[in-house]
């Protein structure tokens, strides 16, 4: 049985081992406990099957910067699943239960630095269909959007930024 739902403080431990797991390295697992720390999430998210937290979505606040004006949207990642349990549906869980939970909070846009061909699946387009570009020296597909509400990104424009934090681990 899976159960998707908000992060418990007693989760902590093994969402540090998620993410390591997952990257095969410490940086994910540095950020998203970094994030905590300065209390830079909107939402934390975990996947649990049989009793067991498998995976790990975490969404921050990102501020579109133009000139004289600055806006705040959502990013979402890090995100990751235990190995064993990739390619089951879980991380697609997540996003959709995390997506649901933005709109809940009036979440307007939503971005990712990701997969182009996983994170279409959500709906992200590439930002260069937009007038956004990273803070990241990124090709514009791996930066991608989502709009939540229809129409808000045609009077959005600008660089978006991420919390500091995310500059050591990118």
């Amino acid at each position: 049985m899976t159960d998707i739902r908000p992060e418990q403080e007693e989760d902590i431990p093994v969402i540090r081992q998620i993410h390591e797991a997952a990257f095969g390295r410490s940086a994910e697992a540095d950020l998203v406990d970094t994030l905590r720390k300065e209390n830079a999430h909107v939402l934390s998210i975990v996947a649990v099957v049989d009793g067991a937290v498998v995976g790990h979505i975490l969404f921050t606040p990102v501020t579109v910067e133009a000139t004289g004006s600055s806006q705040e949207i959502l990013g979402l990642g890090p995100m990751a699943v235990m190995p064993h349990y990739q390619r089951q549906g879980l991380g697609a869980m997540l996003i959709e239960v995390g997506i649901c939970g933005c709109l809940l909070k009036g979440v307007c846009v939503v971005v990712v630095l990701g997969h182009p061909a996983y994170y279409r699946r959500f709906r992200f387009m590439s930002s260069d269909t937009f007038s956004f570009t990273s803070e990241f020296d990124v090709p514009p597909d791996v930066f991608m959007v989502r709009e939540l509400h229809a129409g808000y990104l045609q009077r959005m424009k600008g660089v978006v930024k991420y919390h500091p934090a995310f500059r050591s681990s990118v």
